[in-house]
C-alpha cells in the first residue's frame, strides 16, 4: 500500500477523491467507531455519544481535528496496532464493502481508464483508510496520519493533519512530488469542509454534497452529481 505512491513524471490528469460520503455512501471513521462499540472494545454509552457530538462538530463545520483524533486514536493507543488490524480487517469486509457507493466504481474505472493518477484524500486517519483504499484498487491514499514513537501510536497527529486547509497543503506535496508537470486537477466530494480544496482544484465536482456545499456549488456552477442515485453520474 503506498502513501506517497510511485515517481512518474510524465503530463497526467490528477484526480482527487474524498472517501467518506463520497466514494462511500457512509463515515467510514464514524462506522469504525460504531464498530469498536459493537465489538464491545470501547465503553458503549461514553463512546457512542463521543462519536456522535463529533459528527456533529464535523457537520458544522467545527471540528477540531486534533481533539477528535486523539478520541478516535484512543483505542490505538490503549490495545496497539496488531490486536486493532485484526478487528479492521472484519470492518472492511462487514461495513466497508457493502457501503461503497453504487456508482463510484464507474466513475473510478472511466478515470484509470483515461490514465489519471488517482489518489483518495481524507480526514480519516492511515490506519481506518489504508485498507479501504487497497479495498477500491486506489494507490495512492492522502490521510491524516497518525504519531507514532518507538512502534506505538501516540493518539497525536503527525504532520499536516489532511483536513479543512490542510488538504490543500497535503495535496499540493504529494503533486510537488510526484507529478510536479501535471495537468488539470479533479476533486470530487460531499463536504462543505472541503471547499478550500474544491476551490483550488481545476474542476470541483460536489457529489451528493450537504446543503452548504450545494449552495455553493450552485452558486459557482460546478457539477453537482450523485454516486448513490439511479441514474449515473455523466463522466467527463
Amino acid at each position: 500500500m503506498m502513501r506517497a505512491g510511485f515517481s512518474h513524471r510524465m503530463l497526467v490528469h490528477l484526480t482527487f477523491f474524498d472517501l467518506d460520503q463520497t466514494l462511500l455512501a457512509s463515515d467510514s471513521d464514524y462506522e469504525w467507531n460504531r464498530f469498536l462499540v459493537d465489538e464491545g472494545v470501547v465503553d458503549s454509552a461514553a463512546y457512542t455519544d463521543a462519536n456522535d457530538r463529533f459528527a456533529a462538530q464535523y457537520a458544522a463545520g467545527e471540528l477540531d481535528i486534533h481533539a477528535y483524533q486523539r478520541f478516535a486514536l484512543a483505542p490505538l493507543v490503549a490495545h496497539g496496532h496488531e490486536a486493532m488490524a485484526a478487528l479492521r480487517e472484519r470492518f472492511v469486509a462487514e461495513r466497508i464493502g457493502p457501503s461503497i457507493a453504487r456508482h463510484a466504481p464507474r466513475v473510478l474505472a472511466f478515470h484509470r481508464d483515461r490514465g489519471d493518477a488517482i489518489a483518495i484524500i481524507t480526514a480519516t486517519n492511515a490506519f481506518v483508510t489504508e485498507p479501504i483504499a487497497a479495498y477500491l484498487g486506489i494507490s495512492h491514499l492522502i490521510a491524516t496520519e497518525p504519531r507514532i514513537v518507538d512502534g506505538r501510536y501516540t493518539g497525536e497527529i503527525a504532520g499536516t493533519p489532511s483536513f479543512q486547509d490542510g488538504k490543500i497543503e497535503r495535496a499540493l506535496a504529494f503533486k510537488a512530488e510526484y507529478y510536479p508537470e501535471a495537468g488539470p486537477t479533479t476533486f470530487y466530494s460531499d463536504s462543505h469542509n472541503d471547499l478550500p480544496l474544491l476551490r483550488w482544484a481545476d474542476r470541483p465536482v460536489a457529489v451528493d454534497p450537504d446543503p452548504t456545499l450545494e449552495a455553493a456549488a450552485s452558486a459557482a456552477g460546478w457539477p453537482i452529481v450523485s454516486f448513490r442515485g439511479e441514474t449515473p453520474p455523466p463522466l467527463s
